[in-house]
């Protein structure tokens, strides 16, 4: 009889289930926040060997640098937002409205990986900072940077898929060809 009393309550938490969303491709997008793909951007170790290619949302505005991926809840594990900044500087990101748990990577003025912060904590308002300057910072499903073994040193480089791509945004961002590696 004893048994029936922990088998119980197993099943029936089973048969709840969890809404949480297991994968990315598992869930509805919250409707008017899609991703969108702008280029590809390509991680490499120091030495330049190539580790890994993703495919990238750019926002280089203040408003769509400032929206980033807050409310978004599905997007691909090999999806990133690239953040471009008009220059190099501490950068302070959080997480606040942003319900997934993000690997948040900073990269100098010449796209050296400086820091990552890793498995950010879903809509928390801490500040998670660059360890120094930073122009570029990309974000990522969190378990990337552990997934590739990406360390300070390795650096990116990406290519934008069209100028047209870009103007499809919500807002047109400014293009500055000399910060596109």
């Amino acid at each position: 009889m004893r048994r029936v009393f922990f088998v119980l309550p197993a099943l029936l938490f089973a048969a709840c289930g969890n809404d949480a969303p297991t994968s990315n491709g598992d869930c509805e997008e919250t409707p008017g926040i899609a991703y969108r793909t702008d280029g590809q951007l390509t991680f490499f170790r120091a030495d330049s060997t190539e580790i890994k290619e993703i495919a990238i949302e750019v926002v280089d505005t203040d408003s769509t640098r400032g929206r980033g991926l807050m409310a978004r809840k599905c997007f691909p594990d090999d999806w990133g937002m690239l953040f471009v900044f008009p220059e190099e500087r501490s950068q302070a990101f959080y997480m606040a409205n942003t319900p997934r748990s993000l690997d948040i990577m900073y990269f100098a003025a010449d796209s050296t990986l400086i820091n990552a912060a890793k498995y950010t904590m879903p809509n928390s308002l801490d500040n998670v900072i660059s360890d120094g300057p930073a122009q570029f910072v990309v974000e990522t499903p969190a378990g990337f940077v552990d997934r590739y073994g990406l360390a300070p040193g390795d650096h990116i480089n990406w290519t934008f898929d069209s100028a047209e791509s870009l103007a499809e945004s919500e807002e047109t961002p400014v293009m500055d060809s000399s910060l596109v590696n």
